[in-house]
């Protein structure tokens, strides 16, 4: 669960000289040639922005002030053509360049560049196809907005369980749902992407079209091309109960053992996300707990252990769809760099709910002095029968024997001078976890992928991707040849 927030803040330098005592013309910045070259190619459905424009910064603004970066320039493509004719010329100049959809990914470059990004905000169309309970839904809508157009359908998509979230990323790295009890991953329910490809066609694939690239867009991020739409499963929704809960650090005892308690529900309506944050400049933990069923009321008993713990804040009531997922403010805290780390966890238990909080206290405690705001983990409770939804293969999980949960480690801190300090202590906390799991009886861990929406940057690509690696490096080869993808940041095949 994405809980740290921030924007970010840019400084420009501005130099002057003087020779011979006689003051020189100020210099002036002109666009770069590429990002000329793109806007007298695109048509009017796009546009192109350039630094001092506002849309320019709405442009290269992220959920994390770790993942902007100052690009050439914005472009907003309009159309799948455009998109395509923005391709050809990247390709062909070898421009690095990115593509953006919500902007929550928190790795540096990701969804960021310094070379040209290629922002997706206009394909914001949706259209519900009630004979197939499908939805074509445009890449540039976050999950909020999708849920609000669906409501008064009464249907929905699998999408995020906070607010903000992206669509695209969300589907195109796997996507866990409230709804994956019932239904499964975000990928397991997608019927078609419309893709532009490397070479600028564009396609629209599925498991009957093309198998293989079907295979790869299910988990495998922007290998293949940019997807400008995705046509989803809808499912019926109706009200659901639930909210947020914020409790003081002392509860831990009873949130362990409720939390425990309802690890062991078999009730595929009930969703739990558990998370224990260390505020450094409070130096305490205090508890959040996001709390879903998908019914307007409970049955008895399932989250009676929560509810009986005395709270700071409490927030639950039966509620729109939309209204629950946007029941945690996710962007209050602003200014701030956020990473996130994946650590695959088969089932929570108090011995590790322990470790759990003993590695927050931790680090949070020895990155204090260098600018650590905020530390936690989020316990994100499933069934073990989550996998079971698709016997088709996805790029991710690459394994659906093993019935692992994306548990998440998020670290937020204030200054870039200590970012490879918080890069080395998220991967060596998310070792250790993996690896105290392992030793208290969780051994199929070891075989366990790592989340590749949660996955902090230096990840090896065969812990997210296992076996199925060089069948997506393969269909990499075949479908960009000539390396096109390969000038975008994320995980790289």
């Amino acid at each position: 669960m994405k809980a740290f927030l921030w924007s970010s803040c840019f400084v420009s330098l501005c130099l002057s000289f003087a020779f011979a005592g006689t003051a020189q013309p100020e210099r002036k910045s002109f666009p770069d040639a590429i990002c000329v070259q793109i806007a007298h190619s695109i048509s009017s459905a796009s546009e192109v922005f350039y630094p001092g424009d506002p849309l320019y910064d709405k442009g290269i603004y992220h959920y994390s002030a770790w993942s902007s970066q100052k690009s050439k320039c914005v472009v907003e493509a309009g159309s799948p053509q455009d998109v395509g004719k923005i391709l050809f010329i990247l390709g062909r100049t070898k421009t690095p360049f990115a593509v953006k959809g919500g902007g929550h990914a928190t790795n540096p470059g990701f969804s960021s560049s310094p070379g040209v990004l290629i922002s997706m905000y206009r394909f914001s169309e949706i259209t519900y196809h009630a004979a197939s309970n499908t939805a074509d839904i445009g890449v540039g809508l976050i999950c909020d907005d999708v849920y609000a157009t669906l409501d008064p359908l009464g249907v929905t998509v699998l999408g995020g369980r906070v607010t903000g979230l992206g669509i695209a990323g969300f589907t195109l790295g796997g996507g866990y749902s409230w709804k994956t009890n019932e239904y499964g991953l975000g990928v397991d329910n997608v019927v078609a992407f419309q893709l532009v490809q490397p070479n600028g066609r564009i396609v629209t694939v599925t498991k009957t079209s093309d198998p293989e690239l079907f295979f790869g867009l299910t988990g495998g991020f922007n290998n293949f091309g940019v997807v400008t739409r995705l046509t989803l499963r809808t499912f019926p929704q109706g009200q659901v109960w639930g909210g947020s809960i914020t409790l003081d650090g002392s509860t831990m005892p009873a949130v362990k053992a409720a939390t425990t308690e309802f690890q062991a529900s078999t009730d595929p309506k009930g969703g739990l996300i558990a998370s224990y944050g260390y505020v450094t400049a409070a130096e305490q933990v205090v508890v959040s707990l996001l709390i879903f069923y998908d019914a307007p009321t409970p049955p008895p008993g399932l989250f009676d252990a929560f509810l009986a713990i005395p709270a700071l804040q409490s927030d639950i009531s039966t509620r729109s769809y939309l209204s629950l997922v946007q029941s945690q403010d996710v962007n209050s805290t602003s200014g701030l760099r956020i990473m996130f780390e994946a650590v695959p966890i088969i089932s929570f238990t108090p011995e590790l709910s322990d470790i759990l909080l003993n590695e927050t206290i931790f680090w949070g405690q020895k990155l204090a002095s260098k600018s650590a705001v905020a530390l936690g983990v989020s316990s994100e409770i499933f069934l073990p029968s989550i996998y079971s939804h698709n016997a088709a293969k996805t790029a991710f999980p690459p394994v659906r024997n093993i019935p692992f949960q994306p548990f998440v480690l998020g670290y937020a801190w204030d200054s870039a001078e200590f970012d490879a300090d918080f890069i080395r202590a998220i991967h060596e906390s998310a070792a250790y976890i993996h690896k105290a799991a392992i030793a208290l009886g969780q051994t199929a861990l070891r075989n366990a992928p790592v989340y590749p929406n949660y996955a902090a940057i230096g990840t090896p690509l065969k812990d997210m991707y296992g076996a199925n690696l060089p069948a997506l490096r393969a269909l990499r080869r075949r479908v960009d040849p000539a390396g096109v993808m390969a000038l975008t940041g994320g995980w790289k095949f």
